[in-house]
């Protein structure tokens, strides 16, 4: 009964030795000279000017959103369009629900300002 586990637990033990091994070559192999430039925090290529506790505008959260919308738009839409053939009117219809929604999506991003620019 055990044995039928034995090569799971030879791939566990397998995968638990290439992730340490990498992380020790990695360590023993690296240059250890840190320097003032090395040791800056960063976050946008120069220093933090506020408190790094402030407020984001909302533009920020919607433009995301926006990124989100059409990233899931094009992610779907490719393999739709290759099955097209195959899943009838039933699949067509199915995705045009789906574009209706990202449309009404991307009218409240519109409508909240998200597309202007200061």
């Amino acid at each position: 009964m055990l044995a039928n586990y034995l090569p799971i637990l030879l791939f566990i033990l397998l995968g638990i030795f290439v992730g340490v091994a990498a992380v020790a070559v990695g360590f023993g192999l690296s240059p250890r000279k840190p320097d003032a430039e090395k040791n800056s925090p960063y976050e946008c290529g120069f220093e933090a000017f506020e408190d790094t506790r402030m407020k984001f505008d909302v533009r920020y959260y919607l433009v995301a959103i926006l990124f989100i919308i059409f990233d899931l738009e094009i992610a779907f839409l490719f393999p739709w369009a290759v099955a097209l053939d195959e899943i009838g009117m039933v699949g067509f219809w199915g995705m045009m629900v789906f574009l209706g929604i990202l449309v009404v999506g991307f009218i409240y991003e519109w409508k909240k300002g998200a597309l202007e620019w200061e």
